[in-house]
């Protein structure tokens, strides 16, 4: 059988500490699954399907790594992707404390669901997607922090969307 994970998150923009987990990941699993969730109570600033498009350039040479939006429950997309592990990301404690809440719940909905946590690269630790955003909002070079070309955005200062 094969080991598919699904990597969900809002992913907006998607981070070279991104990167890093699914590069490990994909020494742990058959595939892996970015999983672009539509999370309502989020404003987004790139646009989910123009994100799901970098992603996919960025991956476009790994086979092990598809890229796909989905709405609703993480676990119960995993069911419909076939997916019995979740990869997760740790930067520090309050990622642990917020993650393993969510791994629990995941759980109870999806018990044969099994949440895997790698701990980020130290010098990839400091990077979220927030400060990125914030950054690049207020035009700072935000390039040294994502693993795609900005121009390969429709324009370099989107407005926030909602979806």
């Amino acid at each position: 059988m094969k080991r598919i994970a699904i990597f969900p998150g809002s992913f907006d923009p998607f981070t070279n500490g991104h990167y890093d987990v699914v590069q490990r990941g994909c020494e742990l699993f058959d595939n892996i699954i970015i999983a672009i969730g539509n999370n309502s109570s989020k404003n987004r600033y790139f646009p989910v399907q123009e994100m799901v498009s970098i992603i996919e350039v960025v991956f476009k040479d790994n086979p092990q790594v598809w890229v796909q939006a989905y709405k609703g429950l993480t676990a119960d997309f995993a069911k419909e992707v076939g997916a019995r592990f979740l990869l997760r990301g740790l930067r520090n404690t309050t990622d642990f404390e917020y993650e393993n809440t969510i791994a629990q719940a995941n759980r109870h909905i999806n018990p044969e669901l099994e949440t895997v946590f790698l701990i980020t690269s130290p010098s990839l630790a400091a990077i979220n997607s927030s400060i990125i955003r914030e950054i690049h909002r207020f035009g700072g070079n935000v390039q040294e922090f994502i693993p795609f070309s900005l121009s390969s955005l429709p324009s370099d200062s989107p407005a926030p969307q909602t979806e």
